[in-house]
């Protein structure tokens, strides 16, 4: 669980290729290629086609011509016209005239092909496309018509389709190329456009990272653009300069408030003192103001941290070791007054870059928390180690984790999502001492360093783990 009001583990995330935009980028280029290739792919079957009606007239165009010779002397002349052209033929024709015991007569060939059985008698006027017949043979594909004339004399006509099909396969092969050099152009044409997308998203981005570390103050460098990007950039701009004067305006009257009442307070105090009144009395109304003045001078802390968020120009080098387990050996008298064993396991030679005072403050106030909430018998264990072991994201790269457990009643179900706000109390722990700030101090704190703060789930008790961003020499 990650503590409200906090950068979560994930508000920097590590560079990230552009998926979205490649994902936008792949899918106009796939409508635009899709939608090419069946625009190609109509124009391959409307070339097919039309290739394959000049192909019929021409065959339909040939039956014509044989037509009219055997009208006029019948098997002589069809003989005499088809050994005339078989005489010459290049091999884009196939003829043969047969006798009626199937004998050669004349054409390019001597036998039939079993692939074209003769169908049809006589020649018909106005050859259509229903007449022809595509058929393989010799390893090549030919169109061509089969008649059996008047006397039982076989008449075969055919065309080969072989040059149609080697254009058909130029403009195959020109389609295919066609088509890889649409998809590197718009493989291309994505990958620049994710690439100059991203560079203006990740302007944003990064600004963000930096506002949710903290940096108010943060603005993108250089002029915004004059287009969307721009205008988005300058949006940005304008509600961070607005979320900044109401930060602003928020701690001014935070300060004012707690300075303007902690004088008077003060003042009470003193009045308390010079009053005639018995000894415990004045004591309990001592009392009463300084729990009052501690009060605001939480809220002044608190609200300075929060105000110094991102700040890191009053942070030094600071051995975290050494604190917490001087810390330790400082709470562990008052630990054992309480009936409550008190253990730290610390790594030595861990710093981190903050303020001492600061955070000396978290660990007195989480500390106190376990002796105050704990029962007798109870135990409690101050742990800080390099690496980072534990549920939140600290999982190595120079990170540190300071964990601190215990196994007392741990926080009521009703602050589990809010017990880091500021007067955060349980019902059950009304009688105890205290405002609710403790927490909330170090939540500030902790977002004041960089720090990040997580609830693992536990069994029983309280755990709390602040992930430091790191050692420094």
């Amino acid at each position: 669980m990650t503590l409200p009001g906090l950068p979560s583990p994930q508000s920097s995330p590590p560079p990230r290729r552009p998926r979205a935009t490649l994902r936008l980028a792949a899918l106009v280029a796939g409508v635009v290629i899709a939608l090419s290739l069946t625009g190609m792919a109509l124009q391959y079957r409307l070339i097919s086609d039309r290739l394959m009606e000049a192909q019929h007239r021409l065959l339909a165009a040939e039956m014509e011509g044989f037509g009219a010779l055997y009208d006029q002397r019948r098997v002589i002349a069809l003989r005499e016209a088809i050994a005339y052209r078989a005489a010459s033929a290049s091999g884009a024709e196939m003829l043969l005239l047969q006798d009626r015991a199937g004998a050669w007569l004349a054409g390019t060939r001597s036998d039939w092909p079993s692939a074209l059985p003769p169908a049809g008698a006589g020649f018909r006027a106005g050859f259509g496309t229903d007449q022809a017949q595509v058929f393989t043979e010799d390893g090549q594909r030919w169109l061509g018509v089969g008649r059996l004339l008047p006397g039982g004399f076989p008449l075969l006509v055919a065309q080969s389709l072989a040059p149609m099909d080697a254009t058909l396969a130029a403009l195959r092969r020109g389609m295919a190329g066609l088509g890889a050099a649409m998809l590197l152009a718009s493989a291309l044409a994505g990958w620049w456009a994710a690439r100059r997308v991203m560079a203006r998203l990740a302007r944003v981005n990064r600004l963000a990272d930096r506002v949710a570390a903290g940096d108010l103050q943060a603005r993108l460098p250089g002029p915004a653009g004059p287009d969307e990007f721009g205008q988005l950039e300058t949006h940005v701009h304008a509600m961070l300069d607005r979320i900044s004067a109401l930060n602003r305006a928020t701690h001014r009257l935070s300060d004012h408030i707690a300075h303007e009442l902690r004088t008077p307070l003060n003042r009470i105090a003193q009045r308390v003192a010079a009053l005639d009144a018995p000894p415990a009395r004045q004591a309990e109304l001592q009392e009463e103001i300084r729990a009052t003045i501690r009060v605001f001078d939480a809220l002044l802390d608190i609200s300075r941290a929060e105000a110094d968020q991102g700040d890191g120009s009053g942070l030094r080098p600071v051995d975290l070791s050494a604190l917490c387990t001087d810390m330790a050996e400082l709470y562990a008298p008052l630990a054992e007054d309480q009936g409550l064993t008190l253990t730290e396991g610390v790594e030595p030679g861990l710093r981190v870059l903050g303020d001492a005072t600061l955070i000396g403050q978290i660990l007195a106030n989480l500390l106190d928390n376990a002796v105050k909430y704990c029962r007798p018998g109870d135990a409690v264990h101050l742990a800080l180690t390099q690496g980072g072991a534990g549920s939140g994201d600290a999982k190595g790269g120079g990170r540190i984790l300071l964990s601190i457990r215990d196994t007392g009643p741990g926080l009521p179900p009703e602050l589990r999502a809010g017990g880091f706000e500021r007067f955060a109390r349980g019902a059950r722990d009304r009688d105890k001492p205290g405002h609710g700030l403790g927490l909330a101090l170090v939540q500030a704190i902790a977002a004041r360093h960089g720090a990040k703060l997580h609830l693992p789930q536990t069994e029983s008790g309280f755990a709390l783990e602040i992930d430091w961003p790191g050692t420094v020499p």
